[in-house]
């Protein structure tokens, strides 16, 4: 199936977004592409990339700057009604990820702003699909097997990341009613599986860097944990598994988790690690995470471990995803997430080329 239709697309140029716009223009599609006006130059400067790589003619390309914390996302009328007659799919990537947004910020951008993308998708005249960006961690502090159809919680949240993208995706999953939804629900997202680019180090990459201080020592003592798992994905499945999702009509209503279905613990993870930067090496003991969690959240703990005390909680997350709506979907489409074995030594390959980002 190529894609022959005009995609709206926020978020553009976010990491995620300017990848999903790379492989949508390569299936024939064009674009609406809301943007911040603080962004708009580099948002220009990505679409001659895109363009660039791709062969896609630059007229299959529209930028257009906007806001989705305001009224009409901050479109003029030309411009608003233009893209009601001319969208055919949304993608709604647009949100705050930080996990220590303040609570106001993270409402206007998280909830507001998708409640005002909401109500253009109802006004959109021939919409074929909405594509909505969410996380696995709406799942705030449950615990245990989370399923793809399971929303509704009174758990509570550890950060007003989780708890606004909840409050988001309660109102997007209310409009399957009325509106041709998928919504997609990524694990923690890492680098490129071929070649580790990421755009932003965090989630694992705070164990990459803390390994790379002292790989001789520091690898010694396993600080990960053997009941707890860290759910990874790397950006390119995300990327292929949204394309295959938005070709295919089976997808419609559906909540899938594109999460990696055999994830490996932390303390796995660290062995991981520290086999590819200390030559091999598994460590030699493993700290119990009755210690390691209280010493990572004194105060002074960041300024050793590089690790923030808003990302400390998700290193001892009792969570599973269930996949068996994605992996139901995907696997026609030869879609399958990476073992974490298999590319992490991309990933380390790419912190030793870019220290900093």
């Amino acid at each position: 199936m190529v894609l022959d239709e005009t995609i709206f697309i926020t978020g553009f140029p976010g990491f995620l977004a300017t990848r999903l716009v790379k492989r949508l223009a390569g299936e024939g599609a064009r674009f609406i592409l809301l943007t911040q006006p603080a962004f708009f130059t580099t948002a220009h400067e990505a679409v001659q990339q895109i363009v660039s790589e791709t062969g896609s003619p630059a007229t299959n390309f529209r930028i257009v700057e906007g806001d989705i914390t305001k009224p009409d996302l901050g479109l003029s009328p030309d411009e608003l009604a233009q893209a009601r007659r001319e969208t055919a799919t949304i993608f709604h990537l647009a949100a705050i990820y930080d996990l220590a947004v303040a609570q106001d910020v993270a409402a206007r951008v998280n909830v507001e702003g998708t409640l005002n993308i909401n109500e253009f998708a109802k006004t959109v005249e021939r919409l074929r699909r909405y594509h909505y960006i969410s996380t696995c961690y709406v799942a705030g502090r449950r615990q245990g097997l989370i399923k793809e159809d399971e929303l509704h919680h009174d758990a509570g949240f550890r950060n007003h990341y989780e708890e606004t993208k909840y409050l988001a995706e309660l109102q997007v999953e209310a409009l399957k009613a009325e509106l041709p939804i998928t919504i997609h629900r990524p694990s923690v997202v890492c680098g490129d599986s071929k070649t580790g680019e990421t755009a932003k180090y965090d989630g694992i990459y705070y164990l990459i860097h803390y390994l790379r201080r002292w790989p001789g020592g520091l690898s010694l003592l396993n600080i990960g944990n053997a009941a707890v798992c860290l759910n990874l994905v790397p950006v390119d499945f995300v990327i292929e598994a949204m394309v295959a999702l938005a070709k295919d009509d089976r997808a419609k209503g559906a909540t899938v988790q594109l999460a990696d279905p055999q994830p490996l613990t932390t303390k796995e993870l660290f062995d991981e690690i520290s086999k590819t930067i200390g030559g091999g090496r598994d460590s030699f003991a493993t700290l119990p995470a009755k210690i390691v969690y209280p010493v990572l959240m004194l105060p002074l703990a960041p300024k050793i471990t590089g690790l923030p005390h808003s990302a400390v909680p998700y290193f001892f997350l009792e969570q599973t995803y269930d996949t068996t709506r994605a992996q139901e979907l995907l696997a026609p489409h030869g879609i399958h997430c990476p073992r974490f074995p298999d590319y992490v030594q991309a990933l380390v390959n790419f912190v030793a080329e870019h220290p900093t980002l």
